[in-house]
């Protein structure tokens, strides 16, 4: 399997050979480890700009009590390129990822699972170079087809892709657009869905990724970086 330092030299043709080639990895299966400590990921970055700043932000579970969080500032030259996105993204996290003193039972990050053309959304990608059960907690579709789910709380259609499941849109807050839920790599499909659930907590994004949200914009506002922080989500 390419390792992340390889990334930056990879056309576009060559990162695709690369997702095809981790695809044949991915284990969506029922974890059946206890989950004590989760992890939420997200990055903050520009469309065309090099700097990204990354974050981890750690919490019990289920308590979602935050015990630990970290960071990282990367560069990254590869292109943004729907669908390949892991590539400019992943290489930061992984610098964020081995910071970490203590590492979680499970993490959630922003952005696809399964729920991607090739089965291989950031959460997935992270997940097959971490070997750590992973979920992907999207705002905003990628692929597949589904109905809109009814005006409730917790109102769900699944995602399909032809007739495969991929992932669900959850009506996680009432009078919200729904998030997209899939699991990335050692999780099946409902424990994706039961946990994002549990880590809703009155907002439309689960907990850890709207707390890693938060984090990492104020790094970009600590190193200066005033360009696309943002410092809530709702």
């Amino acid at each position: 399997m390419l390792l992340p330092a390889n990334y930056e030299s990879l056309t576009p043709a060559q990162a695709i050979a690369c997702h095809q080639d981790m695809r044949r990895h991915i284990n969506i299966s029922h974890l059946d480890k206890p989950i004590s400590i989760i992890g939420g990921a997200d990055i903050s970055i520009n469309k065309h700009e090099e700097t990204q700043y990354a974050g981890i932000v750690l919490f019990t579970y289920p308590e979602l009590k935050i015990i630990g969080q970290t960071s990282a500032v990367w560069r990254t030259s590869f292109p943004y390129i729907p669908g390949l996105l892991a590539f400019r993204e992943v290489p930061a996290l992984l610098e964020a990822w081995n910071k970490l003193e203590i590492k979680p039972d499970l993490m959630i990050l922003d952005g696809q699972g399964i729920a991607h053309e090739q089965r291989m959304g950031l959460a997935t990608h992270f997940g097959l170079l971490t070997d750590v059960p992973s979920i992907g907690s999207a705002k905003n579709r990628l692929n597949g087809k589904y109905n809109e789910p009814a005006n409730e709380h917790f109102a769900q259609s699944y995602l399909y892709d032809q007739n495969e499941v991929i992932g669900v849109a959850l009506r996680s807050k009432k009078n919200c657009k729904p998030i997209f839920v899939s699991p990335g790599h050692k999780v099946d499909m409902q424990q994706s869905i039961d946990i994002i659930k549990n880590c809703i907590r009155g907002y439309r994004i689960p907990e850890p990724t709207r707390h890693a949200h938060n984090f990492v914009n104020q790094v970009r506002l600590a190193h200066g970086d005033k360009s696309n922080a943002q410092l809530s989500m709702f």
